[in-house]
């Protein structure tokens, strides 16, 4: 997976840009990475095709559920909803973390802040702790720095892409 062009962006936005890459490139078995916002829109993606070639090329590699970091976004985006839901409803204050584990994979969906969620789709092979570990490396290092003005930066900037 490469990482889309950060060419423009603030130093801040280049930062989660490199430690997104750094989280794909160290945890063996993922295939897809996603960072959406509290209202649903991706931020921040591992899938190269989401910020730069389009359909066809989405289309020949498939990666992540059904190719492509913009499905794991609208994956996250639900899960993170009902499970807050599921939270306000327990009394269960909030949620930290989310793991779904299928027969061909797992999806781990975490709290950023502000709403923002980082979703992960991994091989069913990959090992689940370390996934969980450099998540919360990533979030422990995006957290603070995921401003309402990065966010909406980091927003403008894939919309562009596209």
């Amino acid at each position: 997976m490469t990482a889309p062009s950060t060419f423009g962006l603030s130093s801040e936005a280049r930062n989660l840009h490199w430690l997104l890459k750094n989280l794909v490139e160290e945890v063996p078995g993922l295939r897809s990475v996603a960072v959406v916002s509290s209202d649903g829109l991706m931020l921040l993606s591992s899938d190269p095709e989401v910020s730069a070639a389009g359909a066809e090329a989405r289309t020949a590699r498939r990666a992540g559920p059904k190719g492509s970091a913009a499905d794991l976004a609208t994956i996250v985006s639900g899960i993170g909803s009902l499970t807050i839901g599921a939270a306000k409803l327990m009394d269960g204050g909030g949620v930290k973390q989310t793991m779904v584990a299928m027969e061909e994979g797992s999806v781990f969906v975490m709290s950023i802040s502000d709403g923002s969620l980082l979703g992960v789709h991994a091989t069913p092979d990959c090992d689940m702790s370390v996934v969980a570990y450099h998540m919360a490396l990533f979030v422990g290092r995006a957290g603070h720095v995921l401003t309402p003005e990065l966010r909406s930066e980091l927003r403008k900037s894939m919309e562009s892409a596209q």
